[in-house]
């Protein structure tokens, strides 16, 4: 016997239990008390049996089981006794595949059929990508009727009928009508309409509550990145605001929110309710193991007029596509793709992505795009690297003179030392603070591609040599232990990385100073341990953004060769240095500032010896 009969058994034994309660007022039946009894000891002889045969698989099933609030009393349910749930209708285009429970008369199964999911088993991104499965979704409307129990439409038992795209889910609540009708429409859309027909006989509400539980398969090989990409979104203030929340609980009880998403690494679950949703609350809890990734629980009010329930809303099953997301005007959508804030957004929406997608046109493997795109950034900040590398090489070829001046004022005031310094570094015409800019260039277009990586879906199931995905991790090393900080596996990319950081910062640390006084960190030291920290980071990043790194390093070892065997003459920079001496720079604004704040610290530091040796 499979979990799923269990599912129907249950299903047709709830049904049986309705049917006797009403019955209770005609009087007992022999038959049908004798019928509920046998129903009744068989299904618990079912629960005894899963239970004690598999533990692990029953805890697996419970948690593909959606949470639904334990808070209805006696549920309101179709008046015909007979009434089963009966095999399910579908509807399918070239982009879903749909499948509708007469139980509840919601969505219960929707496919992307352009994308696949990936399969642990075989290391492929090979199984239909189920974005929501049978029994890990669910959801209704809720409300009381004039007595005050509570109307859960997940309870109740609908009637299909299809015509063409559209299918109409219809049941009986005490002689009113209800229905939900869908539309699958292109775009990954499905149209969602609710009418109700006669609720005024039986409830006052003048609010209905739609109650949405998903659990969220997990459908990619970095499951702690994914579970990192997957959170709340949400678009309010007539779709001009957006917000997201990837926290336990949301809590949006004073906006009206225009459309709620469910948001995975690569995939989302829309609902857009066309008069909003009001006091909305939702909850999220991610599971460490297993095919669950997340469980989400949200609910959200929409006006019942006259009573009378009756809502259009747009269901949306999409990928994460920019292009895709931008084609829905005025809804904001492209919004839920995580690109970063402000800056780092309008870089990788103006810059990377396009010149990503133009790179892809020439017909090179996602991998090779990455390393042109790399050659790309690279040569548009040459100028800039130029000039850094440039001043390393003066900082090399004063190192004596540095060190001449440490060795003058070992003894002395540690500011006297550092305006000594500042003097040799301004008669050399040697700006310390030009190093600091392709330092700071560099951060935003770090974080950019950190953003971007991640949620490039045309980059998705890409495999370049030995990363079979370059959203993911390459797993070339891996062993069945989990070790903290590292997992279960080595990244090869992650390696190679950091072994390139590792090099380029041996070669670009020469012209450090060290620390003269006591308790101050070796910065050298500090700088070699980053790159083995940098590790732990990639080792679980997508494998495209390793490879990137690795070429952006390579490239920039490459420079620095480039520039001190070919382009720079040391002998060149010494006479330069020295001419510069004889005839210094006039001192610029910052340099003169720097040497009057140090001047007055000086100044401050002497006031204070003096005022402690009166004390003495």
């Amino acid at each position: 016997m499979s979990l799923e009969f269990l599912h129907q058994f249950k299903t047709k034994y709830k049904l049986i239990f309705y049917q006797f309660i009403m019955e209770q007022n005609k009087g007992l039946d022999k038959k049908q008390l004798i019928s509920f009894f046998v129903f009744s000891m068989v299904l618990m002889g079912f629960l005894f049996y899963f239970q004690s045969r598999d533990q692990q698989k029953e805890a697996e099933a419970k948690a593909n089981q959606p949470k639904v609030e334990q808070t209805q009393a006696n549920p309101i349910v179709a008046p015909n006794p007979t009434a089963t749930a009966g095999p399910n209708v579908q509807l399918k285009n070239n982009e879903l595949a749909l499948e509708f429970s007469n139980l509840g008369g919601y969505i219960s199964n929707v496919e992307l059929l352009e994308y696949k999911a990936y399969n642990p088993k075989t290391d492929k991104a090979d199984l239909p990508l189920m974005l929501i499965d049978k029994n890990t979704s669910n959801y209704g409307f809720q409300f009381k009727d004039k007595s005050g129990k509570l109307i859960d439409t997940k309870n109740l038992v609908f009637t299909p009928v299809v015509n063409g795209n559209t299918v109409t889910l219809s049941t009986n609540i005490s002689g009113a009508t209800l229905q939900f009708v869908y539309t699958l429409l292109p775009k990954y859309t499905v149209d969602f309409k609710v009418k109700s027909s006669g609720l005024t006989q039986i409830t006052a509400d003048a609010h209905a509550t739609f109650d949405w539980n998903n659990s969220v398969k997990n459908f990619e090989k970095g499951r702690s990145q994914e579970e990192q990409h997957t959170e709340f979104g949400y678009a309010f203030n007539n779709y001009g605001s957006y917000d997201y929340d990837g926290r336990t609980t949301m809590d949006e009880t004073k906006e009206t929110l225009n459309w709620l998403a469910i948001k995975q690494q690569f995939f989302t679950s829309i609902i857009e309710p066309k008069s909003g949703f009001t006091q909305s609350k939702g909850e999220q809890e991610a599971l460490p193991e297993g095919n669950i990734l997340k469980k989400f629980q949200f609910q959200g009010q929409v006006p019942m007029t006259g009573s009378e329930l009756n809502q259009d809303f747009s269901w949306y099953f999409m990928p994460l596509d920019l292009k895709l997301l931008e084609e829905y005007k005025g809804k904001e959508f492209d919004q839920i793709l995580p690109l970063g804030w402000s800056f780092i957004g309008t870089l990788n929406r103006y810059f990377f992505i396009p010149v990503y997608d133009f790179i892809g046109t020439w017909g090179l493997t996602a991998g090779w795009v990455i390393f042109m795109l790399t050659i790309i950034v690279k040569l548009i900040t040459s100028p800039i690297m130029y000039k850094q590398h440039k001043l390393s090489a003066m900082m090399k070829v004063i190192r004596p003179e540095i060190d001449e001046v440490n060795a003058k004022y070992k003894d002395a005031d540690p500011m006297k030392k550092q305006q000594a310094t500042m003097e040799v570094y301004r008669k050399a015409g040697v700006n310390q603070m030009a190093g600091c800019l392709p330092a700071l260039i560099q951060i935003p277009i770090f974080y950019a591609l950190f953003r971007l990586f991640p949620n490039l879906i045309g980059l998705r199931g890409d495999s370049f040599w030995f990363a079979k995905d370059l959203t993911a991790y390459d797993d070339v090393i891996r062993w069945s232990t989990n070790i903290p900080l590292i997992g279960s596996h080595i990244s090869i990319f992650a390696v190679a990385c950091t072994v390139v950081i590792l090099i380029y910062t041996i070669m670009t640390s020469g012209q450090m100073q060290q620390p003269v006084q006591e308790g101050m960190p070796n910065m050298k030291v500090l700088m070699y341990i980053f790159p083995i920290t940098f590790f732990f980071f990639l080792n679980s990043a997508p494998s495209g953004l390793s490879w990137y790194y690795f070429v952006s390093n390579a490239i920039n070892i490459i420079i620095i060769l480039v520039i001190k065997y070919w382009i720079l003459d040391e002998k060149k920079i010494h006479a330069q240095i020295q001419a510069n001496k004889a005839q210094p720079k006039k001192e610029g604004k910052f340099q003169k500032k720097m040497r009057e704040m140090m001047e007055q610290a000086q100044e401050q530091q002497k006031y204070a010896e003096q005022q402690k040796n009166k004390k003495k």
